[in-house]
């Protein structure tokens, strides 16, 4: 029987899935059930679990978290066409979670494609995120203008042979190969290994690269609309896929208040790597809007 907290006629339950689009996804709805609720966005080529270090302080300060395991990577989620992974679609399985759950609005934090995806939310739909906490990836637009810096072009070299149909999913499928590459972005071990688990699933390789395939389907709006909800950009100076550029220039698109904090010596796998710092600046963040 799921958890349960009444006030006066209202009930409130554990959401564990969610469907979308005639999807079905997972969903880890854990802490307090009654406190601030706080949705956090995986990126590639993660699922819910990279989030847990994260969650469990979270947790401990009184929040409530929802993790959903996002499109490609959920067992009966993992459409073929790319174009089931565009931004809009991506959205939409957020929005449908925030349904399921009977949350008008909620604070977002996003890692990596995950933070994409809270970008374009905040964007287009402010009354459903409450604060807004960006990890790695700056808004699409300052993303898109980094390329221009040739040190992000080269680190961005990895989203143009993603492109090249069937080679990707044939290569990260398999863990040794998987393993080692995760390894050389600044990944530990053991975290590489639970990912490479994962990708030896052709299926989740395949969802996983179309996120990737399917970035020139966003609309030029939706790629340059502003953030006008509290705002806080984390990045970490050992990020060997995110150069500075993007992130220093993100403010120019937040029409709100707004933070950019740099961690020192942690590589790209933020919420792995720092849990509690991570978890510490969402909270500060969340605060700072109002819980």
């Amino acid at each position: 029987m799921p958890d349960e907290q009444r006030d006066g006629a209202a009930m409130t339950q554990r959401t564990d899935s969610f469907t979308h689009d005639g999807l079905r996804f997972d969903v880890r709805d854990s802490g307090p059930l009654d406190g601030t609720p706080v949705v956090l966005l995986h990126g590639f080529p993660q699922n819910s679990r990279s989030w847990d270090g994260v969650a469990a302080h979270l947790h401990d300060a009184g929040f409530r978290t929802l993790v959903p395991t996002q499109r490609g990577y959920s067992p009966d989620a993992r459409p073929r066409r790319i174009r089931d992974y565009r931004a809009s679609a991506l959205v939409g399985d957020v929005l449908a979670l925030l349904d399921a759950a009977e949350l008008p609005n909620a604070h977002v934090a996003g890692h990596d494609w995950g933070a994409v995806v809270a970008w374009h939310l905040a964007a287009g739909h402010p009354d459903r995120v409450r604060s807004l906490t960006a990890v790695s990836v700056p808004h699409p637009a300052a993303m898109a203008r980094s390329w221009t810096n040739p040190r992000q072009a080269l680190s961005s070299w990895y989203m143009l042979a993603f492109q090249i149909p069937r080679l990707p999913e044939l290569a990260l499928s398999r863990p040794a190969l998987a393993r080692k590459v995760l390894v050389r972005t600044g990944q530990a071990p053991r975290e590489a290994e639970r990912d490479a688990e994962l990708l030896s699933d052709r299926d989740v390789v395949r969802g996983a690269v179309n996120w990737y395939r399917a970035m020139m389907l966003s609309s030029p709006r939706a790629l340059t609309a502003k953030v006008r909800v509290p705002t806080t950009m984390v990045w970490s100076d050992g990020d060997a896929a995110i150069d500075a550029t993007g992130p220093e220039r993100t403010a120019r698109y937040v029409d709100a208040p707004y933070r950019f904090v740099t961690l020192r010596g942690l590589s790209h796998w933020i919420p792995d790597e720092g849990p509690g710092v991570l978890a510490s600046l969402i909270a500060e963040t969340v605060t700072s809007a109002g819980r």
